[in-house]
């Protein structure tokens, strides 16, 4: 007898109503900008101390500062709060400061960039064919009659280093070199990745850019715990009680840089909130551990290479990762004291007729497989007595990881014993 035929409508409309974990999932978007910065205190006091004395003496200063780090370190969030708070404290203190934000990736050319500028500060361009310098001075000349004073924050600077023209980069470097304005009203923040690409330019230039440099180091587990907590309490990404710490815990331990990631806050949110949307496809109240394992091997484009390193593990790495899963199955916790996963081992390896190896070439391997990606380790913490490594899974236990381990582990046995 055939299957049913699928009422679409009728499908969607079910999926609608059915109950969700999240409340304002909008919030952990890459793009939305949050209410309070987390751990980014030091690069805003050094902001400030940069920009400041535009403020105490307005049109005598030029302020540029350079902002680096990684994808996902909070640049972009940090210098839009601090240039939007910068300039209302201006406005407070009776100075016409204005602060745009640019993507040099989005606007691709200096006339573009300038075009943008002027839109964001309300400055009519005669719509003709102007040079960039031409668009700079009509945006100068505003400036000047209405007595303002512009913050411009180039987002993606390196791309602009990148594909212009030494003469477009000199310009706006150089603006007050090139033109002789004696009120400085134009001040810069230029925001990169990477401080390589200015080695194409020249050496002028670059100490012109560099004056001052603020790095935007990888978040710590700890510091990407706190801001998906801050996301969820304070910014009601969730509903109350929708996600368990322990998944939390697991996402900042995967991303974490002092536990080996890339510190990256962007993939931190985007994997909790993946986790959020598999919790409500399959009608969970909450968030578990299962759920972020899911969403990891999802968002992370390593996981077939993942299942590959598998493959390329001896026996008794193998046999380890078979008794992280046995306790997984057994406890219904995912991290467990590196003591309880070496007992678990060496049963596994009794019951095969393996002889279980030390203890110094058990951490060894558990070392070797968390630089795989296959494990996560961490300290434990509140709650346990002494301190001790804890071990879990970098991945999601499913029967298919778990098929494949079995039957490697039974491939290895049997070549072992054939030639024996």
């Amino acid at each position: 007898m055939g299957e049913c035929a699928l009422d679409v409508k009728n499908a969607i409309e079910q999926a609608i109503a059915n109950s969700s974990v999240f409340e304002k999932n909008e919030v952990l978007n890459t793009d939305y900008l949050p209410k309070g910065l987390l751990h980014r205190e030091k690069q805003i006091n050094s902001l400030t101390i940069n920009f400041k004395f535009i403020l105490t003496n307005p049109g005598n200063y030029s302020a540029n500062t350079v902002v680096y780090g990684n994808t996902g370190v909070g640049k972009t969030a940090t210098v839009r709060k601090f240039g939007e708070n910068f300039a209302q404290i201006g406005r407070e203190r009776g100075i016409r400061f204005v602060y745009t934000h640019i993507n040099c990736h989005r606007h691709r050319t200096l006339y573009l960039m300038l075009m943008e500028v002027a839109r964001q500060t309300k400055i009519s361009v005669p719509n003709r064919g102007l040079s960039a310098q031409e668009v700079f001075k009509i945006i100068y000349d505003s400036l000047e009659k209405k007595d303002m004073y512009l913050i411009i924050a180039l987002d993606e600077f390196d791309y602009f280093i990148g594909t212009s023209s030494p003469e477009d980069i000199y310009f706006l470097v150089k603006v007050y070199d090139e033109l002789n304005y004696s009120t400085k009203r134009i001040n810069y923040i230029f925001v990169m990745r990477d401080l390589n690409i200015l080695s194409t330019v020249d050496k002028s230039l670059k100490d012109q850019i560099m004056k001052s440099v603020i790095e935007f180091p990888p978040y710590t587990s700890q510091e990407l715990f706190d801001i998906m907590k801050e996301r969820i309490t304070n910014e009601k990404a969730f509903k109350e009680g929708a996600v368990e710490e322990e998944a939390l815990k697991f996402i900042s331990d995967i991303y974490g840089a002092d536990k080996g990631g890339s510190g990256n806050a962007r993939l931190a949110l985007e994997t909790l909130e993946l986790a959020g949307k598999i919790a409500d496809s399959e009608n969970s109240l909450v968030v578990t551990t299962e759920h972020v394992k899911k969403a990891n091997s999802q968002i992370n484009p390593e996981l077939s290479v993942i299942m590959d390193s598998i493959g390329d593990l001896d026996i008794h790495q193998l046999l380890i990762l078979r008794a992280v899963i046995d306790l997984y199955k057994v406890e219904n916790t995912y991290q467990f004291p590196i003591g309880i996963v070496e007992e678990q081992y060496k049963l596994v390896a009794n019951e095969l007729g393996e002889t279980p190896r030390r203890h110094t070439q058990v951490y060894e391997y558990i070392r070797r497989m968390k630089l795989m990606g296959l494990l996560v380790t961490g300290q434990s913490g509140k709650g346990m007595r002494g301190r001790s490594t804890l071990v879990s899974l970098a991945f999601p236990v499913t029967t298919e990881v778990e098929n494949i381990i079995i039957r490697k582990i039974q491939e290895l046995k049997s070549k072992s014993e054939q030639t024996s």
